[in-house]
């Protein structure tokens, strides 16, 4: 039924033309119909998103739904071309639902260009999902680098007191970490002729331009992540950006490095990865550890989840790294597959958890008007149902049993020890630490007795935040006590995936 329709083009555009509209709405008057749009549009684009899970054939590797290739600058042979696997599918789904809790978070929270603000989100919302859709590396880099202003817009405007300092570190950061990965793109469509990132897939290279095109690939990606040491941005960004902001930043953004070294380092320079996962291991495993040691440091409640946050990116990027050593272990692809996976369940899961997360901090910022944890102390007292929510969130943040917290985590350390009983004592070193800085941080915040006169006058979470919050807690249960449905759409693209990486070894 849907196969004749543009649905990427409809999903990438839709959020931006609606964007566009809402920024039609910019009166004072107006702000109602502003934040209605919104949620019509961010609505309407996750409905849309919806047939390319109902309608997708889980039993081939092959690209579904593609538009194109049309030629959009034919001189340099680049193309409007869109494609979605099984790895793209579930980040595009990511993107439109958690857009739609953006929008509903901030519905009275922003107050002063209501009209820019859900704006922004809606263009960015469409420039994300063109960079996990596109086929043409042109194409990629296009919504790869537009995504960045309304980000920087976001944060620049409707920030806190360092809000300048933070979105300068943001932008120069991510974009200096662009510069490589254009330079990489260039080498490879001069060597093939071509910029469809199949094609680059498909160029055998020598050790020597594989080295090089992979570390370009690395410091892009790695910025992104963030990988330890460029992570530094992301805690500044985070404290300074509105809750919104933070939520995308974390759910979303954050995945577009993991996304890009699945499309583009793995695949284009297999021989490369394999002689440098020593090097992503080891830069994993750092944040994995050193990270969630710095997190118990940490006072300011965006801070903590933000270092929690690098820390968990570590299991992504361990998974998709150790599927050499698996096979040089055991000979088979089993354990590497289930690295793998185990990366794009983490993804997925933290785009949930971590979202929930600075939305609970969003609720008590917005009372408060505070993140540091000591102005804080038995919030279970006055807002008993919030209190619930948190200690959920906190909890699935753990990694406990039961929530998709534990999924990714739990296969990312199964497959290590195939690999290296050290890896996955390291990576499982987590399950401590993360309990650590997370439960420290609820313990000081939630519970005890009620610490000051302003906690005492807290007021429970309106329907607005219960149902933002009780739509992730579903999120979070389901994906923890039924992820069949996710792996079962990722299985063939991965095993394709590995199988192109391993056709030299075999």
């Amino acid at each position: 039924m849907f196969a004749d329709w543009p649905l990427l083009s409809l999903v990438i555009w839709t959020p931006i033309l609606g964007g566009l509209a809402v920024l039609s709405a910019n009166s004072e008057s107006q702000k109602t119909v502003a934040r209605r749009l919104a949620l019509l549009f961010s609505i309407l684009t996750f409905v849309l998103t919806i047939p390319l899970y109902t309608a997708f054939d889980t039993s081939t590797a092959a690209m579904q739904f593609v538009e194109g290739p049309i030629a959009w600058i034919p001189r340099f042979n680049i193309y409007y071309n869109l494609g979605v696997d099984g790895i793209a599918m579930p980040l595009i789904l990511l993107t439109s639902f958690m857009t739609v809790l953006v929008v509903l978070a901030g519905w009275e929270v922003i107050k002063e260009r209501v009209a820019q603000y859900m704006a922004a989100f809606l263009i960015m919302e469409g420039l994300m999902i063109g960079v996990f859709a596109s086929l043409d590396a042109a194409l990629f880099y296009v919504f790869w680098e537009a995504m960045l202003i309304p980000m920087f817009l976001i944060i620049g405007i409707w920030g806190g007191p360092r809000r300048v300092y933070a979105t300068m570190k943001f932008f120069i950061y991510t974009f200096f970490g662009s510069v490589f990965m254009l330079v990489a793109l260039l080498y490879l469509h001069f060597q093939t002729g071509s910029f469809l990132i199949a094609d680059f897939q498909n160029y055998p290279m020598g050790m020597t331009p594989q080295l090089l095109i992979f570390l370009a690939f690395l410091i892009a990606f790695a910025v992104k992540v963030p990988m330890w040491p460029v992570h530094t941005w992301l805690p500044d960004a985070h404290v300074e950006a509105p809750t919104g902001g933070s939520v995308i930043l974390a759910a979303i953004m954050l995945k577009l490095g993991a996304y890009g070294f699945l499309r583009f380092s793995l695949p284009i320079t297999p021989d490369a990865s394999q002689e440098l996962d020593w090097l992503m291991i080891s830069l994993s495993l750092i944040a994995v550890v050193y990270v969630g040691f710095v997190a118990l440091a940490q006072e300011d409640m965006k801070k903590l989840i933000a270092y929690s946050s690098i820390a968990h990116m570590g299991f992504v990027t361990l998974g998709f790294f150790i599927a050499w050593r698996i096979f040089d272990n055991t000979g088979g692809l089993e354990g590497a597959v289930m690295g793998i996976e185990g990366g794009i369940v983490q993804m997925v899961s933290h785009g949930f958890i971590s979202g929930a997360m600075f939305l609970c901090v969003g609720v008590m910022y917005d009372r408060m008007h505070s993140r540091q944890i000591s102005d804080y102390g038995g919030v279970v007292n006055t807002m008993p149902i919030f209190a619930a929510f948190m200690v959920l969130f906190s909890m699935a943040n753990t990694g406990l049993p039961g929530t998709s917290g534990f999924v990714g985590e739990f296969m990312v350390i199964l497959s290590s020890f195939k690999a290296n009983f050290w890896f996955a004592f390291l990576a499982a070193t987590t399950l401590i630490l993360g309990a650590a800085y997370t439960l420290w941080m609820v313990k000081r915040v939630i519970f005890g007795d009620v610490a000051n006169e302003r906690v005492a006058a807290l007021e429970d979470i309106n329907k607005r935040e219960f149902l933002i919050l009780g739509i992730l807690a579903v999120a979070v249960l389901l994906l923890g006590l039924w992820p069949a449905p996710l792996l079962q759409v990722m299985e063939a693209t991965v095993n394709n995936l590995l199988h192109h990486m391993m056709q030299s070894k075999l």
